[in-house]
């Protein structure tokens, strides 16, 4: 159902701390318009814990006028079940065509817990869900266990597999074969997920270098291994960005550095200044200074 380059997106804010509609707009289109699958609003990296749900379904709203006929999926990550269950229905009557769902965000759940977490807020949506597994960020892990407990509700349709685990992926497909769509989720894995079976990637420096990121993918699923890692390894030193409690700062300043957007968030973070900002600057002037030539592709 779900497969491709689908961004996790990020946020834009005006200097009052509003949403920026404008700025995400010309972020969005460019990402559509390089190739990608669809796109994710207000996961980890769109600062959805931050945002109220009003504000989370206006970002989703917009997500949908721009993605067309690709999917427009929302992040539900909240520490109540309940807040969780209601967000979801929000997202469904606002036309969202999925959910990417995290089990729990303060309480760690046990398996018990996560999975009658999952089936909650599938019954409250009634809308296609990704389920996202990151044991690192969120100390809950979805495992393979719970998948296969899961596979009787056809509304559980995805896994972005985030367990830092490349082994994962291999034990997914090997247990439950093309039961789900299974997705990356970690930047400096992707490449070593996708050519082990994956069929898609929720990326992050997506948002600044779309058009890498999807020609890597193209030329994986064509069996072009070869020129896909040549790719991969000029990227990797910016895919390590994702992989940093600094997350969304670091990506946040790559947009800003490399298509001219703006690196604002929302308190308590801030954006990042001395060594973290310049470490930052320094990645990318080295990336843009040996920028490869994509293949063109029909």
């Amino acid at each position: 159902m779900w497969q491709g380059v689908i961004p996790a997106v990020t946020t834009k804010f005006n200097s009052d701390d509003s949403l920026d509609f404008k700025e995400m707009e010309r972020c969005f289109h460019y990402l559509m318009d390089a190739g990608c699958d669809g796109l994710i609003a207000c996961g980890s990296l769109g600062e959805g814990p931050l945002l109220s749900h009003a504000e989370r379904i206006d970002v989703l709203k917009l997500t949908k006028q721009v993605t067309g006929n690709k999917p427009a999926i929302m992040t539900v990550a909240e520490a109540a079940t309940r807040d969780a269950c209601a967000l979801a229905e929000k997202a469904a009557k606002a036309g969202a065509d999925g959910l990417m769902v995290v089990p729990s965000t303060i309480y760690h759940t046990n398996h018990c817990e996560t999975v009658a977490t999952l089936r909650s807020i599938a019954a409250a949506g009634d809308l296609p869900i990704m389920i996202y597994s990151n044991r690192l960020a969120y100390r809950v892990d979805v495992t393979t266990d719970m998948l296969e407990e899961l596979a009787d509700d056809a509304r559980f349709v995805a896994v972005k597999e985030s367990s830092d685990d490349i082994r994962r992926t291999t034990e997914i497909i090997n247990r439950l074969g093309n039961r789900y769509d299974l997705f990356t989720g970690v930047d400096n894995l992707a490449f070593e997920a996708l050519t082990a079976g994956a069929k898609g990637w929720v990326a992050g420096l997506v948002v600044a270098f779309p058009h890498e990121t999807v020609a890597i993918y193209r030329l994986i699923q064509a069996g072009r291994y070869a020129e896909a890692l040549d790719i991969y390894r000029w990227f990797r030193p910016l895919l390590d960005l994702d992989v940093s409690t600094y997350l969304v700062q670091n990506i946040k300043l790559v947009e800003a550095l490399v298509i001219d957007s703006n690196d604002r968030v929302r308190a308590p973070r801030l954006p990042l200044d001395g060594a973290l900002r310049a470490r930052v600057e320094q990645i990318v002037n080295a990336a843009l200074a040996s920028r490869p030539v994509l293949p063109v592709f029909n």
